[in-house]
């Protein structure tokens, strides 16, 4: 069902809840007021459910300035002139990504100005995204996240400038402006995720299995697998909360986004933020800025080969600790550098999707080199458009939700997305043991390395340096495993196949009738 009908049939569904509604409730509303898909009088009124399994967040903020979605020109006020056009003047011939494309190339001032000429500048001018670039821009990590990118900006620019309330709430509601993209960007910022959406859980669980039985079920095999109960000796378990987190960094800067922010300045972020695609803290190199973080976790039992341990501080980034709300996370990717990973949550949970290698999800597009992944929706827009489509597949993804003191192993070449279902901590390392080691020498010797191989300055000899490290700390260890891999293919290749094992219908075993 593509989204504008699924919002249209949410306003459907709305509306014929509404009749239902006592006297005293309908005579609270403004009957000669347009009807929008989410009238925010209703929203305080009603129960925050829109049919069809869509339901806001219970702290969802009036919609942005009172964009609707454009489906209801034509069928809850036609006759309406779409004040988006006659606002914009010549330029409505431009879709609303471009429009916002070249007030991107404004300043603040700039922008300030251009929302007073018209009220369709008006909403383009406040669109958030475009104040949060200013500010990731100019201030870098150094801001205090006051409720909105716009209000950050302005207290941080001019800071006897005071708004009333803290944030910026928009004072603006301008009516009969429909555009589909911006309503779909408020509407993915606060969004609960649909119980359909979060039921599959078809992912192998196991727990206590040995190493050698790891390895011969899933890691050989290259298949998922969600591993149970084997962080129970994780001080980090016990210990990291937010307090003590914000207490033992201290005033260490970690990688959020394009920017390095302070702990505590991040969780003021995370704790006010409402957007569809929020800023995700995401560091490399924690354990090396706070060491005692690295003291209290241990790689579990059945990772601890890693051969790209034999590069010292040369290997690639490998390993990160994971900080976000509710709505943030990872959508589709593969691992860097064709390597396996695993990912242990020590607060929070994870609802994962993952296809094999040789499955694209849908909305994905790889560049032919696979240099590049243009996935244009966000992680709620995906599952709002695409998930649904996924149930009639042959190969259907893997789904599981992963909790604290849980683990996921991801298969090298496996494409994968996550999100975030409440503010969540993780900690996540990518490796290469033998069963991946030709893999990753295949892929770090490919023509396009330099735009491949990613977590390193010397890219385009990283293949080189590798294989040379390998062969001196573990020599005949290549040769053994492309031996091994050689048998493997030969085998697989003698294999009689069905139709070579029917015999011919000459000899009176099998015929076909047509």
């Amino acid at each position: 069902m593509s989204s504008r009908k699924k919002l249209l049939l949410t306003s459907k569904l709305r509306n014929k809840r509404r009749k239902s509604n006592s006297k005293s409730k309908k005579q609270r509303l403004v009957h000669d007021e347009p009807e929008s898909l989410f009238p925010e009088r209703a929203l305080e009124e009603e129960e925050e459910d829109y049919g069809d399994g869509f339901k806001l967040k219970t702290s969802a903020p009036s919609r942005e300035h009172g964009v609707q979605p454009l489906g209801n020109l034509y069928f809850v006020n036609p006759g309406s002139v779409n004040v988006r056009n006659t606002g914009l003047g010549n330029l409505q011939i431009l879709t609303d990504e471009l429009v916002l494309d070249i007030l991107g190339l404004l300043d603040a001032t700039h922008l300030g100005v251009l929302s007073c000429v018209t009220k369709s500048f008006y909403v383009f001018a406040n669109h958030e995204p475009l104040w949060r670039n200013l500010v990731l821009d100019k201030l870098k990590g150094e801001f205090l996240f006051t409720g909105s990118w716009k209000s950050t900006y302005v207290s941080a620019s001019y800071p006897k400038f005071k708004f009333s309330g803290g944030a910026v709430e928009s004072v603006l509601k301008i009516r009969d402006f429909y555009s589909d993209y911006l309503f779909q960007s408020w509407l993915c910022a606060n969004l609960e995720m649909k119980p359909e959406w979060l039921e599959r859980d078809n992912v192998i669980r196991v727990r206590g299995i040995s190493v050698e039985e790891f390895i011969t079920k899933f890691e050989e095999p290259n298949k998922p697998v969600l591993l149970e109960r084997c962080l129970d000796d994780w001080p980090a378990i016990e210990k990291w909360s937010r307090d003590y987190l914000t207490k033992v960094v201290g005033d260490v800067e970690f990688a959020v986004g394009p920017v390095e922010m302070k702990l505590e300045n991040y969780f003021m972020y995370s704790d006010r933020v409402r957007e569809e695609r929020p800023l995700y803290l995401f560091d490399p190199k924690f354990a090396e800025k706070v060491p005692v973080l690295d003291s209290e976790y241990d790689v579990p039992v059945y990772f601890r080969e890693d051969l790209f341990g034999v590069l010292g501080k040369e290997r690639p980034d490998y390993r990160w600790i994971i900080i976000g709300p509710s709505g943030s996370g990872s959508s589709f990717h593969i691992d860097p550098n064709s390597t396996s990973a695993w990912n242990a949550v020590i607060t929070g949970s994870k609802k994962w999707v993952l296809f094999p290698p040789d499955v694209v999800p849908p909305g994905v597009h790889p560049s032919p080199d696979g240099a590049e992944v243009a996935c244009p929706v966000s992680i709620m827009e995906w599952f709002m458009n695409f998930y649904g489509d996924t149930k009639s597949w042959k190969k259907k993804p893997i789904e599981c939700i992963c909790k604290a003191g849980e683990v996921m192993f991801v298969p090298n070449g496996w494409w994968h997305l996550v999100i975030n279902l409440e503010e969540s901590i993780a900690i996540t390392q990518n490796y290469v043991s033998r069963r991946n080691l030709l893999n990753v020498l295949e892929f770090l010797k490919k023509p396009n390395a330099k735009e491949l191989v990613s977590g390193t300055t010397d890219r385009e000899n990283l293949h080189e340096k590798f294989k040379k490290a390998i062969e001196r700390v573990y020599p005949g260890t290549i040769e053994d495993l492309e031996k091994k891999a050689k048998e493997e293919k030969r085998a697989e290749e003698q294999k009689v196949t069905f139709w070579d094992s029917v015999s011919d219908s000459k000899a009176g075993a099998f015929k076909f009738s047509f």
